[in-house]
């Protein structure tokens, strides 16, 4: 295989991404050289109701997010699986939402705009998840592994009777909490740790590094409502429902804050479980997944972001009598 200048080929649709400056891979004929078809990759923000999906991961049955998008990708693009090779930022639990998911997609061609995608998308995922933005993004872009952090908040309704209104999306607790105390055990979770302790076995073959970065860990009084906000460079499996679930026990006062510090030394998940199980899915929502500045920039000449468009009414001409 050899290289030569895209300026010298034919792009696939009439508006190409790359500079005169790029190179694109071609293959070698007898009668010249071929080019191989130039991929544009897309950028999604993505929202759902996790309540009746098996996470974000694709399986057929039950059925997940990235399944139920894919197969919207694909009727709205006529292009297969593999071609679109769809990633997600982060693979939420079954049963855990999200308002900033991230994605991105290809395709062998190129679009002048993206109104019409996001509406064709949106018109045929189900209610419960929502194309909020798309946009182009650069070869450099990678939904996963280009994140600098993700932030989640935990919701937890704390009062005798539950509000019907949040039963999809916060905890219930009937015990009252000390938030003061949460907000003192959450500050130990700041900062460099080895959270073994905090993650529990995962399906995926890949072992992770246990050592995360949390950015901030806050714990919010709103009402009746407690939001425990946690932004980390990374999280292992079921580390923010696992730590949610300790704050829950400092918040009854049954254990001091002072043990997290001591559970994070162990690094051994068996001591965990001596003081608090796991916190329900249904409670964490994946609220935003930040990026360097430099990752979102759009390629050249490439069409605007999509927020959605309005619907207008056009008004009639009124006959004069």
């Amino acid at each position: 295989m050899s290289y030569a200048a895209a300026a010298l080929v034919v792009p696939p649709s009439p508006v190409s991404f790359l500079s005169l400056n790029s190179f694109a891979p071609v293959e070698e004929l007898e009668h010249g050289v071929k080019p191989i078809q130039q991929d544009y990759k897309w950028r999604l923000v993505l929202a759902y109701d996790g309540t009746h999906y098996a996470g974000w991961q694709y399986q057929q049955s039950p059925p997940t997010v990235q399944c139920t998008v894919e197969k919207a990708l694909m009727k709205s693009t006529k292009l297969e699986r593999k071609d679109l090779r769809l990633v997600g930022a982060s693979r939420t639990d079954t049963g855990v939402h999200a308002w900033g998911q991230v994605a991105h997609f290809f395709t062998p061609f190129n679009y002048e705009h993206l109104e019409e995608i996001h509406a064709a998308l949106n018109g045929l995922l189900p209610t419960d998840i929502r194309v909020r933005e798309i946009s182009p993004a650069s070869a450099e872009f990678h939904a996963r592994f280009s994140a600098k952090s993700k932030i989640y908040h935990y919701k937890i309704y704390n009062d005798s009777i539950m509000d019907p209104f949040q039963r999809h999306f916060a905890y219930h607790s009937v015990y009252k909490l000390n938030s003061a105390v949460m907000q003192e055990a959450a500050k130990y979770f700041v900062g460099k740790h080895d959270f073994s302790a905090f993650a529990n076995a995962s399906h995926n073959d890949r072992v992770p590094d246990p050592v995360k970065r949390i950015f901030r860990c806050d714990v919010k009084e709103m009402g009746a409502l407690l939001q425990v906000e946690v932004e980390g460079s990374g999280f292992l499996y079921r580390q923010v429902r696992n730590m949610v679930a300790l704050l829950l026990q400092i918040g009854k006062e049954a254990i001091p804050p002072e043990i997290v510090p001591h559970i994070l030394a162990t690094r051994d998940r068996k001591e965990l479980a001596k003081y608090s199980l796991s916190a329900p899915p249904h409670g964490l929502c994946l609220v935003s997944i930040n990026y360097d500045e430099s990752h979102l920039l759009p390629p050249p000449d490439s069409p605007a972001n999509s927020f959605g468009r309005h619907h207008t009414i056009r008004k009639c001409k009124v006959p004069f009598y």
